[in-house]
């Protein structure tokens, strides 16, 4: 929702910290002006949630989003994923 609203501020309060981190370290920008420079795609809703203990993949359509919970709750590790076969997800956004 955030990120379709264009609620920079918000979505990275959603961010992981190493994920807001390396973003911001990565870009040389704020958090806020970082990641409304990603090419994220547009989704549609969730199609799909996979949790395991304490990390969860968020399928959605047109997106990928890999979630860990922390005491402040779920945040996003990674998001912007696409699937390679045989390989791990390709992330626009992700901490190291």
């Amino acid at each position: 929702m955030a990120v379709a609203a264009g609620d920079h501020v918000r979505a990275c309060q959603l961010l992981a910290p190493q994920t807001r981190r390396q973003l911001e370290q990565d870009e040389r920008k704020d958090c806020p002006t970082a990641f409304a420079s990603q090419d994220l795609p547009r989704t549609r809703g969730i199609r799909e949630v996979e949790a395991y203990g304490r990390q969860a993949l968020v399928r959605l359509s047109g997106d990928t989003l890999f979630l860990s919970l922390f005491t402040a709750g779920w945040k996003v590790v990674a998001a912007g994923c696409t699937p390679r076969p045989d390989q791990p997800y390709d992330c626009l956004i992700k901490g190291a």
